[in-house]
């Protein structure tokens, strides 16, 4: 591993968390005719900066390759939309959003959690970076624009629309490459008394429960409250509250804001405890990972060698990012898998990245009736059981391969 500096403190005192080889871009999906064109791949490698514990990969990718445009649209998710909907009721009791309050959120996607906000009559404005879930959303009624945030973009709103009551970021924060930068531009836009609420997978969750498959080029954090306390401090924002949420197999919501604008939350100092306790501010937390991983691996490959030698068949479910992370790691391809069923329109047709597996609607899913279907998903479990119990009824079983390998 090539020495780098830390994206947060800038120190380059890193240690290797794990390595999982040359992987190409996980939402890089291929269409058909593209199987002879070049397929770009990767170092997937995550490291932890053992100055200031901050969990990130090495390698960066520029934005504009992976987010112009982009295949994953959140509305296909039922529990996303209810996640969404509860969130925005609990912000608008919570903070006192009407008439003249104005809320933006970053990486607005196709307007899923904005659009409570417009049915609410509450000011709003989606920053979105993928001009083609840009369009979607602005169709839906949700003013949106179609840019990347940072600094800059936060001065230009602030001459334009003034500051935000509310900024909202979900899944976007670990994303962006230029993590100070990020955060100076919230400072920006942040009014005198509002607040900044950001979702993002929670790395504790990753390193006890194996999630190694959430590690990809577009995540480029996995955040700790160690880790973040002294980003949001050297902007001037401080942490005033932060929930464990089990969304995407374990999040953060934390809520920033100026500096002595709010008291913050005993919440805060418990996790920070809970963290100390722990030992995320050391190395030893994460030795051992890497083995862990491996072993799950041979632990999955061991059970669809042993499924395919006995004449079953095997597809998978979910078409994700960290289905292509968790394919193109095990090296499982046509060879084992014969097809993803996946509910978003976008992605059906298509092929998965370095694996070339074709990606077919859901319901083809009890149409084809394999004997076993890998869960890519499994973050969203709960749900897809649900939906596939047509699937499950007529025999068909899931294979959940995070945080331990399972059939049900």
């Amino acid at each position: 591993m090539n020495s780098f500096p830390c994206r947060s403190c800038g120190a380059s005192t890193e240690r290797e968390v794990l390595d999982l080889g040359i992987q190409p871009l996980a939402n890089n999906l291929l269409h058909p005719g593209d199987i002879g064109k070049p397929e770009p791949r990767f170092p997937l490698c995550v490291a932890v900066c053992t100055h200031c514990f901050l969990l990130q990969i090495t390698e960066t990718i520029p934005p504009v390759n992976l987010f112009s445009e982009y295949l994953y649209f959140s509305s296909f998710s039922d529990a996303l939309l209810a996640h969404a909907a509860e969130a925005s009721r609990r912000y608008q009791h919570e903070f006192q959003l009407g008439a003249k309050s104005w809320v933006v959120e970053i990486a607005s996607n196709d307007g899923y959690l904005l659009k409570n906000f417009v049915a609410a009559g509450i000011p709003c404005l989606g920053v979105e970076p993928a001009s083609n879930i840009a369009a979607v959303a602005v169709e839906k009624g949700v003013p949106t624009i179609n840019r990347f945030f940072g600094a800059d973009l936060a001065r230009e709103l602030v001459d334009s629309h003034g500051r935000a009551d509310l900024i909202l970021g979900n899944n976007v924060f670990a994303h962006v490459h230029d993590t100070n930068g990020f955060v100076s531009g919230l400072a920006t836009l942040l009014a005198s008394t509002g607040r900044v609420v950001l979702e993002f997978p929670y790395a504790c969750d990753l390193i006890e429960h194996l999630e190694f498959d959430t590690i990809y080029h577009e995540h480029i954090f996995y955040f700790t409250l160690t880790a973040l306390i002294p980003l949001f401090e050297r902007h001037g924002l401080e942490v005033v509250d932060v929930e464990r949420i089990p969304i995407h197999g374990g999040s953060l919501r934390l809520t920033t804001a100026h500096a002595g604008a709010h008291s913050a939350s005993a919440r805060v100092q418990q996790l920070r405890t809970e963290e100390l306790k722990k030992g995320v501010g050391t190395t030893e937390y994460y030795e051992g990972f890497a083995d862990r991983v491996h072993q799950l691996r041979l632990e999955l490959k061991e059970l669809v060698s042993t499924i395919r030698k006995s004449g079953k068949t095997i597809a998978a479910y979910g078409a994700s990012a960290k289905g292509s992370t968790l394919l193109n790691f095990y090296g499982l391809g046509l060879e084992t898998i014969d097809f993803v069923a996946d509910r978003s329109t976008a992605k059906q047709g298509r092929l998965t990245p370095g694996t070339h597996i074709p990606i077919v609607p859901a319901d083809e899913l009890f149409q084809r009736n394999p004997d076993y279907a890998l869960l890519l998903t499994w973050n969203f479990a709960t749900e897809i059981l649900a939906q596939q119990s047509a699937f499950r009824n007529a025999g068909g079983k899931f294979i959940l391969p995070v945080p331990r390998v399972e059939i049900i």
